[in-house]
Order: C-alpha cells, then structure tokens, then sequence
C-alpha cells in the first residue's frame, strides 16, 4: 500500500504572498494611526493657537476702549467736552475746543491750555497698567471744511489739515512735563505710539456744509486709537476659522 506522505513544508512557507500583504496591510494601520493621531495633535495646538489670539484681539479692544472711555470722561471732569466714535476708537476734539478758524492752523493762546490738559490726559490714561503693550497706533488726525483753500502752508485742505495736526502736536511737545512725554511712548514692538496726518474735508462729520456751524463741525482734530493684530500668518488663521474679525476691532 502506499503511504500518504505529509508535506513538511508550513502553510505560510506554501503562501509567502498572502502573509506578506497581511504585514503590508498591518504596517499601513499602524502608519495610518499615528499619522491621525499627528494630524489630531496639530489640529489641537492650532485651535489653541486661534483661541489665543482671539482673546488677544479681544483683551486689545477692550483696553481701546477703556482708554477712549477714561479719556472722555477725565476731560470731562475738567470741562473740557470731547465726543467719542460709536465704535470706541476715535476720539474728537471739535472745533471749539482748539479754537482753529477758518484757513489756520496754529493754536491761540486762549486755547493752549485746554489742548495741554488733553495731551497730559491722554499721556496719563494711555501709560496706565501698560495698555500701550495692546496698541499699534495712536494718529493725531486734523479735518478741514469743505472750502477751498490755497493759503499757506500751501497744498490746499491736505496742506492746512496736516498742519493743524502736526502744530497740536508740537504744542504737546513744547507744553506738556518731560516724565509724561507724548513722543517717548513705544507700542509693542518698539516703535513710536504716535502719527500725524491729515484728511482734508474727505471724512466730513456731516455732508451738509452750507451754515458755518456745518463747517466748524468738520474743522476738528481726531484721535485715532489703533490696536495691535496678528501677523499676516496669523491673522489668516483667525479669519479662517472664525471668519472676518469685528470691524472695531481692525481699526
């Protein structure tokens, strides 16, 4: 009779192929897995990321605001009347505070004082609790009305609203005590606080310009409070995962 004769050979020596895909296919899980859990990981950091720059974008409009809040209402002690922006970045100093007539932009004399107190103010309310670390910009913005104008300085309107910005400024340099120095404040990255400039009749406070009380309206100084954003990297994450940031907030 003859014998059956038993292979000695294991199954997975007869099918190499099929135990091959099967580590293959293990190996992949395991790749897969960790890759998730990478991706999970970064995913976790970048939604923290976000979060704290959106604390930080609402940290800095709450100070801005703040610092417009405590500003009015200080001068406000003091007699001195200033309206503030509905959004709670700008600050403005009408025409009958500083006093600026028609076609000049120096400050008289019965004026110096009150634009001293608002530059001491300013100085005294911005400094506090380091609230310039949240800040980019300060800008001293001078208006003009709506009539031409070819006088000197020369330029027109763009001419007489720079000029009234930049000699309300230099007053706060020449008036206000050195310790409380306007032009010695740094924003957070080190850079001068304050700029100047100068809108002409473009930003008008009324359309209206036909009585001289339409006219001394629109002939004013603003101040413009600017507050620190994320870097253009970061700034994109934001707005991807939250959408466009509060317009206030961009000011």
């Amino acid at each position: 009779m003859r014998s059956l004769r038993q292979s000695s050979s294991p199954v997975d020596e007869e099918n190499p192929y099929w135990v091959s895909f099967s580590d293959v296919m293990a190996a992949l899980v395991v790749i897969f897995i960790l890759a998730s859990l990478i991706l999970l990981m970064q995913l976790v950091e970048m939604k923290q990321d976000v979060s704290e720059k959106i604390k930080d974008l609402e940290i800095a409009e709450k100070v801005r605001e703040t610092i417009v809040e405590d500003i009015a209402r200080e001068l406000e002690e003091k007699s001195i009347k200033v309206q503030v922006a509905e959004n709670h970045s700008i600050i403005r100093i009408p025409n009958n505070v500083l006093g600026f007539r028609s076609g000049e932009f120096s400050i008289d004399s019965q004026y110096q004082d009150t634009a001293r107190t608002i530059g001491e103010v300013m100085a005294r309310v911005v400094t506090k609790d380091n609230r310039t670390d949240y800040l980019d910009t300060i800008f001293v913005e001078g208006h003009t009305d709506n009539r031409p104008f070819w006088g000197a300085p020369g330029k027109g309107n763009w001419g007489l609203s720079t000029f009234r910005a930049i000699s309300l400024w230099e007053y706060w340099g020449e008036a206000i005590d050195k310790d409380m120095a306007l032009y010695d404040l740094r924003n957070h990255e080190g850079q001068p606080l304050f700029s100047v400039s100068g809108y002409a009749d473009t930003r008008p406070v009324t359309e209206v310009q036909n009585e001289e009380s339409d006219y001394e309206l629109n002939r004013r100084i603003d101040i413009r409070i600017t507050i620190r954003r994320p870097d253009a990297e970061d700034y994109e994450k934001v707005k991807s995962t939250f959408g466009e940031p509060d317009a206030a907030a961009q000011d």
